[in-house]
């Protein structure tokens, strides 16, 4: 039975993994509650993540604009044979850059910048007749769109100012630059036909780039390279994993085999402890699958931790096996080891459950996947390790015997002088190290990524003065009109904080686009004010030595072509985002979105200029007490998931201790306490020595803790079940669960990434700290030794 109902395992992996092609899910956003998850805000981030992180931006610098075009043709002619890899930008024409403007010039009435508004309500006709008539004789007055009749007053050509102050980024012969103290820096932009994240696409954009360089470099050995990209910094991630796969998985494998060997002469437990965790994860993913309809990334994380556990199972049944007598059937000895390895099931599954009963789905997933990873390794050790192992499969060795004869050497916890001054001195140790420890939940310091990535990162974002993606505005309303005006609300208190260096800018759909009412208040103030009979185009007209009739023409030819400027209909966003000009900012613009509340519309204000997370407040502020605008801090929101599943874990930690000693107290009585003791007082150990040397607390920290109480419980119930006989297979089996959790878990402390360095030091600590000192809390004597 346990064979088919294994080989339907194996088949619903096979077809969700190779048929199906399943991917975890990554949203982290996902492991929160529903009622917490905001579906328009969760669309909102990924309509700026998806777009920034599939992008590739190279700067090519120079000492002098000819060697930059020759750096750059050289580096686009290397990408241009791979165009099923990367999609590089296309070359600006004049007519290009002109047909951007087409749309916006038709409808120069309504567009008016702020300051603009400022002094059409308080300048007086003079100050406007004087700025007409510098605008037709100075040469330099500023750059001229379209004739001087059409825009005498230079608003428009004001206006499209304001707009490229958005960005420091300059056509020039056909490319885009940036400049930096008179160095010239031609911007390549690249966008990914794949994911960033797939392995496949780093494979296959990372060498084409740097192939691309050498290129460069070839043409101009000078040249200056800055690049930028998710697929740049997830190429390094992975790199970095290779690496510690091939230096710490291996050596772990190694060590684990090595074990194995000098203790059962045999490489089939082993085979025997890899099957049983392979059918537990199979079993996890397969339920967590139909039950969930997927599986989350960090479930998987967390369900590694299962390896840790369920190997425990295996190695009891071994190691009983080797010290029983050879005459005891398998079958007999497992009738034997049934109460204790129901009672390691059971605790184990206390301590996920406890999981279940928070809030959080992403926490309840983890508890049923490791619950049904433990059941369905526990399972495979049942049935078929008393089948597939017989007393002649396996042998003693010098070593199983040397180390369990080590047991003698311990200490026992007794009422005397040296275990109170070994429980004082542990006391002083712990007050210390815990007094100093600090909590951070910061998702940035989960992040290292190398110093030369990270150097190109901050010197493109100052160049390009670049949006953040992980902090804007959220803006929402029943109608686009709506948002449009609520974006002009807010923009009213951004520019003070623009004033005060804050900020230097911001992206709005309504810079581009203003509201209809705002449209309206526009053409109305330019009548009123430039436009009136005895406005400022009379005092420009006796200058010029026109009469009135001219007045009435340059005023007629103003509003009725305001009036006919696309097809007679006011600009909307709909209708800009149609137009080649709306390229660069289509992302502001999220349109009509569902919510809990039904279709609503909904948009996005980026800020430039972003550098000091000191400032955020004020940002907050800013958003504050407006009607449908919500100041968003994605790197704050995932800090917070993870201070609250921090919090969370550590509840759920004390409340599983608390079950699984009165389970234990069921079966050992008032001794129970000998067996919670070594996990409690490693995981106090483990919290002194960061506080000690000022690791701050994280959750993968009281992850690690969560499973250093599942093997630690288990190390108990193994001394606990045999003690009276003062069995040295005991020690054995605590001796190699412990040694392997150490080589699978304990050498992640090597590992560069943060979280896995935290979760491996913790096991280091702890894991070591309870092997150590669970035999000091068995009840045997030296005399039940003698005996």
């Amino acid at each position: 039975m346990w064979v088919l109902a294994v080989g339907l395992l194996l088949a619903h992996n096979g077809y969700l993994w190779l048929v199906k092609g399943v991917v975890p899910d990554t949203d982290i956003l996902a492991l929160l509650p529903v009622q917490q998850r905001d579906p328009v805000l969760q669309q909102a981030f990924t309509h700026m993540v998806d777009a920034a992180q599939q992008r590739v931006i190279v700067l090519v610098g120079a000492d002098d604009w000819e060697h930059a075009r020759s750096a750059a043709n050289a580096y686009n002619a290397v990408l241009a044979k791979h165009a099923d890899v990367l999609q590089t930008g296309m070359q600006l024409s004049e007519q290009s850059q002109q047909d951007w403007l087409a749309p916006s010039q038709q409808m120069r009435l309504s567009l008016l910048t702020p300051s603009q508004q400022d002094a059409l309500r308080a300048q007086p006709a003079k100050y406007w007749s004087d700025t007409a008539l510098q605008q037709l004789y100075s040469p330099f007055s500023g750059p001229k769109l379209g004739a001087w009749q059409d825009d005498p007053f230079g608003l428009f050509s004001g206006w499209v100012q304001a707009r490229a102050q958005e960005t420091p980024v300059r056509p020039r012969d056909g490319y885009l630059f940036v400049e930096d103290k008179g160095r010239p820096y031609i911007v390549l932009l690249m966008t990914l036909r794949q994911p960033a994240f797939s392995m496949a696409t780093q494979r296959a954009v990372l060498p084409l780039l740097e192939q691309a360089g050498a290129a460069a470099r070839q043409a101009v050995p000078s040249v200056e390279l800055v690049s930028a990209g998710v697929v740049l910094h997830a190429g390094a991630g992975s790199a970095q994993a290779s690496r510690e796969m091939s230096t710490i998985g291996v050596g772990s494998l190694l060590g684990i085999i090595l074990l194995m060997w000098l203790t059962f002469r045999s490489l089939r437990p082993i085979g025997l402890i890899m099957l049983s965790i392979a059918v537990g994860c199979l079993g996890a993913f397969s339920v967590c699958w139909l039950i969930f309809g997927q599986v989350h990334l960090l479930t998987l994380v967390f369900g590694a931790s299962l390896i840790g556990v369920a190997q425990d199972y295996g190695i009891y049944f071994l190691c009983n096996r080797v010290s029983a007598d050879r005459k005891l059937d398998s079958r007999q000895l497992l009738r034997r080891l049934m109460p204790g390895l129901l009672l390691t099931l059971t605790a184990a599954v206390i301590g996920y459950v406890g999981l279940a009963l928070t809030p959080f789905p992403g926490l309840r997933q983890m508890a049923l996947f490791s619950v049904i990873g433990l059941l369905f390794a526990w399972l495979t050790v049942i049935f078929w390790f008393p089948a597939l192992v017989s007393a002649a499969t396996l042998n003693s060795s010098s070593f199983a015997a040397w180390f369990g004869q080590t047991r003698r050497h311990w200490p026992l916890l007794k009422w005397n002088g040296a275990s109170l001054l070994a429980l004082l001195l542990f006391a002083s140790f712990a007050l210390t190290g815990i007094a100093r420890l600090k909590v951070n939940d910061d998702i940035r310091s989960l992040q290292t990524p190398p110093k030369a990535l990270l150097a190109d990162q901050i010197k493109l974002g100052k160049l390009l003065d670049a949006p953040t993606p992980v902090q804007f505005y959220l803006v929402r309303g029943a109608s686009a009109e709506q948002v449009l005006q609520r974006e002009e609300a807010l923009k009213q208190k951004l520019e003070p904080l623009i004033a005060r260096h804050v900020i230097s800018g911001y992206q709005a759909m309504s810079s581009w686009t203003p509201s209809l009412q705002a449209q309206q208040a526009n053409r109305t103030l330019v009548t009123q004010a430039l436009l009136a009979p005895d406005g400022p185009l009379k005092a420009v007209a006796a200058q010029l030595g026109e009469d009135q009739g001219w007045i009435r023409q340059m005023r007629e030819r103003a509003l009725s072509g305001a009036a006919s400027a696309n097809g007679g209909q006011a600009l909307t966003p709909e209708a800009f985002l149609k137009t080649a000009a709306s390229e660069p900012s289509r992302h502001l613009w999220l349109g009509k979105v569902d919510s809990p509340e039904g279709a609503i519309y909904a948009s996005i204000v980026a800020l430039r200029g972003v550098d000091n997370y000191a400032n955020l407040p004020l940002l907050q502020q800013a958003g504050e007490q407006l009607a449908g605008v919500q100041w968003v801090d994605k790197v704050s929101e995932i800090s917070s998931v993870l201070g609250h599943y921090r919090q969370y874990m550590g509840w759920v930690l004390l409340g599983a201790y608390a079950a699984i000693y009165m389970l234990l107290f069921a079966r050992y009585r008032f001794a129970a306490w000998r067996v919670l003791a070594p996990p409690a007082l490693a995981s106090i150990a483990t919290l002194a020595v960061l506080g000690l040397i000022g690791q701050p607390l994280q959750l993968f920290h009281v992850l690690a803790l969560m499973l250093i109480l599942g093997l630690g419980v288990d190390y108990g119930i193994f001394m606990q079940e045999q003690s009276l006989q003062r069995d040295r297979f005991a020690w054995l089996t605590v001796g190699l669960s412990a040694a392997s959790a150490l080589l699978s878990f304990g050498l992640l402390a090597l590992s560069g990434t943060p979280p896995l360095h935290a979760f491996g030091f913790t096991m280091l600590i702890g894991i070591a700290v309870v092997w150590m000192i669970a035999p000091c809390f068995s009840q045997d004597s030296p005399k039940e030794e003698k005996q």
